[in-house]
């Protein structure tokens, strides 16, 4: 079974840049505070990496 991350918005993505806001919203955060559950793959981890300033991370 895989590892799990719960990814928490606790930005807002207002005034940043648009590369930031596509991967918040790949991501699949749309409201602020709001968290998700994804796997943990090179590719989220990327993602996370680009936006790490907007989000908070923890292992689940």
């Amino acid at each position: 079974m895989a590892n799990k991350l719960k990814i928490k918005l606790v930005k807002s993505t207002i005034g940043t840049k648009p590369v930031h806001k596509k991967n918040v919203e790949a991501l699949g955060l749309r409201k602020l505070g709001q968290t998700v559950e994804k796997n943990d793959t090179p590719q989220i981890r990327g993602m996370i990496f680009k936006v790490n300033h907007l989000v908070e991370v923890e292992e689940a």
